[in-house]
């Protein structure tokens, strides 16, 4: 091992003089935490978000789409779970990954508590860096080490329209996501909130259009007036147990059929 000092002489400048050397430190491994998109790749997934969802179908299919996207598009997520909780109704919930079904199980299928639910109700972002260690939501513990999911992140969502949510998503190491992926998280929620409520709006004007055609196929087949009409409309949708909107689009496809 080398002395951390030597000495120096000279015979034209006097007695030795001491020269100190820096000692040789060994360094410590840290982890490499991901680091999240650039700028640039970031307003590309953006985009790529907002073209999926409003190419979708229905407000149910861009849930799916945006469950299948936001895991895929942050490193590290093993799933990504969403849930909306409407007034009077029952929850929605949808979620994709290869991990974490027993979670939103038992985390959805009371609605009681769990990260989501309590993101949704705060309408605050919810973390968890071990949620297998941790004891605000018990229930989930066994489900969480079962399944290898460790960090949780819930961001919330603001649909006001109709609902209250949140996207949560699952990784698979502890202390997960890290600022500059959780900013991409954000990033990514905060971008749905705008484009579900969107397809919610079209959705209603979807549905008031085809109870207006409804009604007119109903005062074409009977010769009634309009109250009339919306009288029958409403009787069968109680008589089978629907609401009136998923009548009407039966009314309209049968008057289809026989045009």
């Amino acid at each position: 091992m080398p002395a951390p000092y030597r000495r120096v002489s000279s015979p034209d400048r006097g007695p030795a003089r001491v020269v100190t050397r820096p000692r040789r430190t060994r360094s410590v491994a840290r982890p490499v935490e991901p680091v999240g998109p650039h700028p640039v790749e970031l307003a590309g997934l953006l985009h790529e978000l907002t073209a999926r969802l409003l190419s979708s179908n229905s407000f149910a299919q861009a849930l799916e789409r945006l469950a299948v996207f936001a895991a895929g598009a942050v490193p590290g997520v093993v799933r990504c779970s969403i849930v909306l909780i409407g007034e009077g109704g029952p929850l929605t919930h949808v979620g994709y990954g290869s991990a974490g079904t027993a979670i939103d199980r038992i985390q959805y299928a009371e609605a009681t508590i769990g990260p989501g639910l309590d993101s949704a109700r705060s309408r605050t972002m919810i973390t968890a860096p071990d949620l297998a260690a941790d004891a605000r939501w018990p229930d989930l513990i066994e489900a969480a080490r079962a399944e290898g999911v460790h960090a949780v992140a819930a961001i919330p969502l603001d649909l006001p329209r109709a609902e209250v949510g949140a996207l949560s998503l699952y990784f698979d190491t502890p202390d997960a996501p890290g600022a500059d992926l959780l900013l991409t998280a954000m990033a990514l929620a905060n971008q749905s909130e705008v484009l579900l409520d969107e397809l919610r709006r079209r959705d209603v004007q979807s549905s008031g259009a085809a109870v207006d055609r409804a009604i007119g196929v109903i005062i074409a087949q009977r010769g009634c007036g309009v109250q009339e009409a919306y009288d029958v409309l409403r009787d069968t949708a109680q008589r089978l147990g629907l609401d009136r909107h998923a009548v009407a689009d039966r009314l309209i496809a049968v008057a289809a059929r026989n045009a």
